[in-house]
């Protein structure tokens, strides 16, 4: 079997642009400001509806209203289609945003990321993003049958387990099944 060098190339390419979406994500999610500006160029350009500026200027921008509105949220990034030209690609990322209000609401959110993410001394970034809502709604705290406080909690900071290395399970052990 003979090894195509351009085809391996291509998926280690789409690899490293499925990564920059990842650090947007978990940027994002995190408030991990160096993290998040990762996935962008210095002179990036970021149109979000609200906002239209550059990266660092989304960055700011989003942790601030993050901050302001929610008390916790998580970004998903599903289909993503990923066209290259050499050292430029055109990307269509759908994504997926929940965020819980103090009220215990939530803000669901469904769209696309439209962006042109470049290879740049060998990173790749986002160089132009246009970010695309398509619906909303919005969901009640409700009757939900998980206790979420009987899971370890997420932090906005560099404390969130995600960032613990190695990873270790602190927590005494528990069957709240078997209670009772």
């Amino acid at each position: 079997m003979e090894l195509n060098l351009a085809a391996v190339q291509t998926m280690l390419d789409k690899e490293a642009i499925r990564d920059v979406s990842l650090r947007y994500t978990r940027g994002i999610d995190r408030h991990d400001e160096p993290l998040l500006m990762s996935a962008y160029h210095p002179d990036a350009t970021d149109d979000h509806g609200a906002f239209i500026g550059s990266g660092e200027g989304f960055v700011e921008y989003a942790n601030r209203v993050h901050s302001q509105n929610w008390v916790c949220h998580q970004h998903f990034v599903t289909n993503q289609v990923i066209d290259l030209d050499g050292d430029s690609a055109h990307c269509e990322s759908y994504f997926l945003a929940v965020l819980k209000r103090a009220d215990g609401i939530c803000d669901i959110v469904g769209g696309r990321y439209i962006d042109r993410i470049e290879r740049r001394a060998g990173n790749w970034a986002v160089a132009d993003r246009i970010c695309m809502v398509e619906w909303n709604v919005e969901s009640g705290p409700g009757d939900a049958p998980l206790d979420a406080t009987l899971f370890v909690a997420g932090a906005w900071d560099k404390s969130d387990p995600s960032y613990m290395r190695p990873l270790r399970v602190d927590r005494a052990p528990r069957d709240l099944t078997l209670a009772g």
